[in-house]
């Protein structure tokens, strides 16, 4: 990144220099290089002395008079990294410097400027130190401010909106805080239009490609202009925060084009100034930009040592209800130490799941789902105004011990609204409301086994509970009684064998599809994706082995809650 030093665009604008009526004879490309310091030098090997930043002054009295030292003390500059060479006429050289230095510096891409007036060199010096020491003062109490304000607003506890905020107005760019996935979590355009900044966010932010130096967390796309660095601590990165650096010419720019590298009588120069490319940013704004990504991880960090501190207390609590490992009395004691009051309210069991399962128990990517459903879970209970204990239950599952002073369906109705925005495919169930913590483990179990029910049940209730589970919910509530395994053995056990004996010609998913169409043959054929006379052939043989009638309406209803019984079984 850019250190505090003017470019040599700057330099050639400054009254002391303009005074030598300065003209650029080559390296174009090289005007916006920064300018560490000023040395005034007439031997041919000053190189030597140089360390890389330095705008060289020369009348050009000791310089060799050879094409091939000419061209030597060139490249030896241009290799130790000056930043320009500044060639005052009149001593050594009349009416233009040599064409051989034009062209070594002009390959070089080193910034060669000749001052056709004399010009007193020290004044030039004079110039550029104040220059830079100004510079480097107002970058110092720019940077004394913008650590000011970020430790006020990790004091503070600033939500991520203020930071980004904060940061814009600072830096009086357009910010914007995305996550991995390149979504905007938060954004301040900085005037700008926010439909300019934010239209196809994603696909604009993939193209931004920072070059970062060495193992630096923050870097600078020169391409699209954003300045990027990457937020997160304790080694899980989860954001990056984006500094918009305006691509438009400095001031320094402007004088130049103005002033700077024109003869005497207004007319352009031999050599035109190309476009410069874009400077880099001040460390200014890297700092601002590294700061306010340190505020912003620091709290995360916070906010989640807190919520992991409070949820492991919920836990113990909703734990000590199921298991009694506590008195009712503790339980409700330390509840209200943490804010959730369980006496004189309305105390309902709530268990929220996923409807599918596709990761085992266990696995990072399992306990990744629970973390993000308990963020979830807890989000909703602060938007619909709700205070509970939540705490994961199992290796799917998130209960929450609602304590309700109003209405209790259209408190749990506001939660599961809350919690489904964006998330249509979790999964809410609830127990029956109690009014004493005594009372609260029997709604919690309750709402356990309906979340369980429900996972079978083809019903799109916002909230399941007990009386509104389907038969395949109640059966699956069953699913362990013995007298329903008995059951599911005398109906359909007989058919089962023989589909284990001709697993070629199995039978049962013709008994399924023929129950699920409603005993329908016609429709039952064809979504069987079968003949009606091998269809019906089919459900002869089945009336045979089950010795039923199919065309009893009992003896379907029996077979068709036997099928059912048999998936909650199998599940």
């Amino acid at each position: 990144m850019a250190a505090v030093f003017p470019t040599v665009r700057e330099v050639i604008a400054l009254d002391p220099v303009r005074v030598g009526a300065p003209r650029l004879v080559a390296g174009e490309a090289g005007l916006d290089r920064p300018v560490r310091w000023v040395h005034s030098a007439e031997v041919p090997d000053i190189a030597t002395l140089l360390r890389g930043g330095e705008l060289v002054l020369t009348t050009g009295i000791g310089l060799p008079a050879d094409d091939a030292g000419v061209r030597a003390f060139v490249n030896d500059l241009a290799e130790v990294g000056v930043s320009g060479l500044v060639v005052e006429l009149g001593r050594r050289y009349t009416a233009s410097v040599p064409r051989v230095m034009a062209a070594a510096a002009q390959k070089a891409g080193l910034p060669l400027i000749e001052l056709r007036r004399p010009t007193p060199f020290v004044r030039i010096t004079e110039a550029v130190h104040a220059l830079i020491v100004d510079a480097q003062l107002a970058e110092l109490r720019a940077t004394e401010e913008i650590h000011q304000r970020f430790t006020e607003l990790s004091v503070e506890g600033a939500e991520p909106a203020e930071v980004v905020h904060q940061a814009a107005q600072l830096a009086g760019c357009p910010v914007v805080l995305e996550n991995l996935a390149r979504q905007v979590l938060a954004y301040d355009a900085a005037g700008d239009r926010a439909e300019l900044l934010l239209e196809s966010w994603e696909q604009h932010s993939r193209r931004v490609r920072p070059q970062q130096a060495g193992a630096g967390r923050t870097g600078y796309d020169p391409d699209t202009g954003w300045l990027v660095t990457t937020v997160g601590a304790r080694g899980q990165d989860w954001g990056r925060l984006m500094l918009r650096w305006p691509a438009s010419g400095s001031e320094g720019d402007r004088a130049v084009d103005e002033a700077g590298v024109r003869d005497d009588a207004g007319a352009p120069d031999a050599v035109p100034v190309a476009s410069a490319a874009r400077p880099q940013p001040p460390t200014r704004l890297v700092i601002l930009l590294e700061r306010a990504a340190s505020t912003l991880a620091l709290g995360r960090l916070i906010r989640r040592d807190a919520e992991g501190l409070a949820r492991q207390l919920h836990a113990t609590l909703l734990s000590a209800l199921l298991d009694h490992s506590l008195p009712v009395s503790e339980v409700a004691l330390r509840a209200g130490a943490l804010g959730v009051t369980l006496e004189r309210r309305r105390l309902v069991g709530v268990v929220v799941r996923h409807r599918e399962e596709p990761f085992p128990a266990g696995t990072e990517a399992a306990q990744t789902r629970l973390r993000d459903l308990a963020d979830a879970v807890s989000q909703a209970l602060r938007d619909a105004k709700l205070s509970a204990l939540t705490s994961t239950i199992d290796d799917h599952a998130v209960g929450a011990l609602l304590a309700i002073r109003g209405e209790e369906q259209q408190a749990l109705e506001a939660f599961a609204t809350a919690l489904h925005r964006g998330r249509p495919e979790l999964l809410v169930a609830a127990g029956t409301g109690v009014d004493s913590p005594r009372d609260a483990r029997r709604s919690l179990v309750e709402a356990r086994q309906v979340a369980e029910a429900a996972r079978h049940d083809l019903g799109g209730a916002l909230v399941h509970r007990l009386p509104n589970l389907g038969l395949a919910g109640l059966l699956h509530l069953l699913r362990d009684e013995p007298r329903l395994q008995t059951f599911v053995e005398r109906q359909l056990g007989a058919l089962l064998a023989y589909d284990d004996a001709h697993p070629k010609d199995v039978l049962l998913p013709t008994l399924r599809v023929f129950l699920e169409c409603g005993r329908n043959k016609s429709i039952a054929a064809s979504a069987a994706h079968l003949s009606r006379p091998a269809f019906y052939e089919r459900l002869a043989r089945i009336e045979r082995i089950l010795g039923v009638d199919l065309d009893s309406v009992q003896s379907c209803l029996s077979l068709h809650v036997a099928l059912l019984a048999r998936d909650a079984l199998r599940d």
